[in-house]
């Protein structure tokens, strides 16, 4: 009885000892070992304290040995693959190859490690299945740990691929792209490195490109991928680029003129009872207004999009058709200052056309927008036409501008001048386009 609770307090011993030194002591001193070492210097413990007990007992261990050495040489053989599970599970633990919480890619998967154990090594997959991978397997085979580099935040490229016709030159997508991406701010995607696009190749006839990005949050790559799709198509359709499809020659009977001019009056006819719905374009004719209808561009934006930048020179008068937008004031040195809400039916970016200044704020899509644009050209014709047209934004212009003055004011180092008048502001639009009174 004695000598059994001998033993028991030995093991007991060395187990507490190995617990003090890896899971208070080394950590104290901010070194922390993998369990799996902890276990191997306990168990290497208790063998050695298994000898000295026999030894004490006057057992010989020389024959012991011997014999153990040629049973172990038999084990060994028979359990080569679980050995070397083992043994690998204790290399990528003692030389932190993959550590819990690395996302991997295993066999093309991305995975997320979740555990390390002796003989296999556990990942979660984004379908939320969980994969076990024999220690050897890793050892031997090639397992690239997602996002990792010295030195950096986790941050893993992605590229998504789309094609575009070879008449769009390639030096006008990838400029139009990267402008556009760069100042969206999208969930997940890092704003440095920012967005790049690069022509991949050459395919089914189209010029092949890539958008390439860095996904900050791993778990979150296709959600994020279907986003900034998002904001390329709507990017690609304001520039007037067209998605490309596989070009094949095939013989086939030709669109039916008539319907496609049925498709074109249906669209003039949504444009019309848009412009019908905007208080500018009341006092115009119906063919007046149809000429507008068919001047103007269809422009849409998602969410997040900047449809016009501060401090730009302007080229369009925007109409919403549907969504929201928010006006936002940018200081030097401050974050962004909402002014006010846009919805559909209302018009914007008309300022900088009708003086001649350049933009006096920021306007960002807040959700989806379906806009329909004007260029300054054509603005600049109906108002030669119509002159009371020039009346009406005044009043506009009147309306919005205490809103966007009282927010200059606050970050104003000097006070600016008094606020113009509306006749004032009507004269100055007068004497840009040329207009009588």
């Amino acid at each position: 009885m004695q000598t059994f609770f001998r033993i028991v307090s030995a093991i007991a011993l060395i187990r507490l000892s190995g617990f003090a030194a890896f899971r208070l002591v080394l950590p104290l001193i901010g070194r922390e070992w993998p369990r799996i070492v902890e276990d191997v210097v306990i168990l290497v413990l208790y063998v050695i304290y298994g000898f000295v007990q026999l030894r004490g007992a006057g057992v010989d261990l020389s024959s012991i040995v011997t014999t153990s050495a040629i049973l172990t040489a038999v084990i060994a053989f028979a359990m080569q693959d679980t050995l070397g599970n083992l043994l690998g599970g204790l290399a990528i633990q003692i030389d932190n190859t993959v550590q819990v919480g690395d996302w991997v890619s295993v066999d093309g998967v991305g995975s997320q490690v979740r555990d390390i154990r002796w003989r296999s090594t556990l990942i979660e997959t984004r379908n939320w299945e969980t994969v076990v991978i024999p220690n050897s397997q890793i050892m031997k085979g090639r397992v690239a740990i997602l996002g990792k580099r010295e030195g950096q935040p986790l941050q893993w490229r992605r590229s998504l691929r789309f094609m575009v016709d070879p008449r769009v030159p390639p030096a006008r997508v990838i400029a139009t792209i990267n402008e556009e991406m760069r100042d969206v701010p999208i969930a997940n995607v890092a704003r440095a490195p920012g967005p790049t696009t690069v022509l991949h190749g050459f395919a089914q006839g189209n010029l092949e490109y890539d958008l390439r990005y860095w996904l900050t949050e791993l778990l979150e790559d296709e959600l994020t991928d279907s986003m900034v799709r998002v904001h390329l198509f709507a990017s690609l359709q304001r520039a007037g680029i067209r998605i490309a499809e596989e070009q094949r020659t095939i013989h086939a009977v030709s669109r039916d003129e008539a319907h496609a001019d049925a498709v074109r009056k249906r669209e003039i006819g949504r444009r019309l009872e848009m412009l019908r719905g905007v208080d500018l374009f009341t006092v115009l004719s119906e063919e007046e207004m149809n000429e507008i209808a068919e001047r103007l561009q269809y422009a849409p934006f998602a969410r997040g999009d900047v449809i016009t930048k501060q401090g730009n020179i302007a080229h369009w008068l925007y109409i919403i058709m549907f969504g929201e937008a928010e006006v936002r004031y940018e200081p030097q040195h401050a974050s962004p200052q909402l002014i006010s809400t846009l919805r559909a039916g209302q018009f914007f970016g008309e300022m900088a056309l009708l003086t001649g200044d350049a933009r006096s704020a920021t306007v960002v899509a807040k959700t989806d927008v379906e806009c329909y644009r004007l260029d300054g050209k054509s603005f600049q014709g109906l108002l030669l036409t119509r002159p009371e047209i020039a009346e009406g934004m005044s009043r506009v212009i009147s309306s919005r501008r205490p809103d966007l003055d009282k927010v200059r004011e606050a970050f104003a180092t000097q006070p600016g001048p008094a606020v113009s008048e509306q006749a004032d502001l009507l004269s100055r639009i007068r004497r840009f386009f040329g207009l009588r009174r």
